[in-house]
């Protein structure tokens, strides 16, 4: 899944959910499930994500909606083998970026 952010250190819980064309319920619900997800909140009790917050949230969006993991199918993944996932959604996100990339110059030339 190709995630469009605009480069900032912090994002709203409101901008990630959009993102991800997912709820924010379903955010919040995942930070309590997932121990890599550990979202800053400002004094006011808004969650900010990092951007490795979002790249773990890749993760766990790549894994449970688009492989079919169960929660704790992804879980025992990312413990396992985590480095391998990563390096995995790396290449996936250099794919998609290019993808993108080539749908544009396709619209171009349309």
């Amino acid at each position: 899944m190709y995630i469009e952010l605009p480069e900032k250190n912090y994002y709203k819980i409101g901008e990630v959910a959009k993102a991800f064309k997912v709820n924010a319920s379903l955010i919040r619900f995942w930070e309590k499930e997932f121990d890599i997800l550990q979202p800053r909140k400002n004094r006011k009790g808004d969650r900010m994500f990092s951007r490795e917050d979002v790249e773990n949230l890749k993760l766990i969006y790549h894994l449970v909606k688009e492989k079919g993991f169960t929660l704790e199918g992804a879980k025992i993944k990312l413990k396992q083998d985590a480095k391998k996932v990563r390096e995995n959604q790396s290449i996936i996100d250099k794919l998609e970026h290019i993808k993108q990339e080539l749908l544009k110059i396709k619209k171009g030339l349309s």
